[in-house]
């Protein structure tokens, strides 16, 4: 009897299936740690701009309170004269409504080390700040971070023209109005502080104040500028009671 295709060996082994190449296996192995090491890479990076964003945030505000503590308590012993203003730890508060950021303290210089305590400075170079107090026409320029150390200058875009920027010592009011506005500028434009800003129209001396930061927002490659002019001082009460525009 003839044999039939069904009569084949049911044991009979099956083929193996090939196995890989050792060059596959490289390619395997070596696309498996790249995409770890970039998930890696991706998880510090996000806990750099947690860090840089929100916990310098923390840290600094919590100095800037600490410091500016210590200037209340010591205008509230007394000290009066003519090193009564520049104390160590700050010279007063600079109040800007349109930026919603409560007070800030102002201290002397702008370097890193000075801005992130969470606070403004004003210029000591390349050209220095004249302070209100002294009575004399000048340019009262503060600076202040952006973003991260406190960011207290974060919403410096919210300020208009004709809005209000107070500066508190311990015995004045210094009420500003703000008049013009440059959103970007070159961060070596030192023009825009000088003692008469003639970028911001004006020709003549007068009692000025302004305010510098980085823009865009997270970067630092130029600068955002307000400029005020002193509309008035009112002087400081028993009860501290803050001009109108802070009420």
């Amino acid at each position: 009897m003839a044999a039939t295709t069904t009569d084949h060996d049911e044991d009979a082994a099956e083929p193996k299936a090939p196995s890989p190449s050792p060059r596959r296996g490289r390619i395997a192995t070596a696309v498996s740690v790249f995409g770890e090491l970039l998930i890696t890479a991706g998880l510090i990076l996000g806990l750099f701009v947690a860090y840089s964003l929100w916990w310098t945030n923390v840290v600094a505000d919590r100095a800037a309170h600490k410091q500016g503590d210590r200037v209340r308590e010591h205008w509230a012993g007394g000290n009066s004269g003519p090193g009564a203003l520049d104390t160590k730890d700050g010279i007063g508060f600079l109040h800007v409504p349109s930026m919603k950021n409560g007070e800030v303290l102002v201290e002397k210089g702008t370097s890193s080390k000075v801005l992130n305590d969470g606070v403004a400075g004003y210029y000591t170079n390349p050209v220095k700040a004249d302070l209100p107090t002294t009575g004399k026409n000048g340019n009262f320029s503060l600076a202040a971070h952006r973003d991260g150390h406190g960011a207290k200058f974060h919403n410096i875009d919210k300020i208009k023209k004709g809005d209000p920027i107070v500066f508190e010592t311990k015995d004045d009011w210094y009420v500003y109005k703000v008049y013009d506005i440059l959103p970007e500028t070159s961060k070596y434009n030192v023009d825009v502080i000088d003692r008469v800003p003639k970028e911001s129209g004006v020709k003549k001396a007068g009692k000025y104040i302004t305010l510098t930061t980085c823009t865009p927002v997270y970067t630092s490659e130029y600068r955002y500028v307000v400029w005020g002019e002193l509309d008035r001082v009112e002087k400081v009460d028993a009860d501290r009671t803050p001009p109108k525009e802070l009420r």
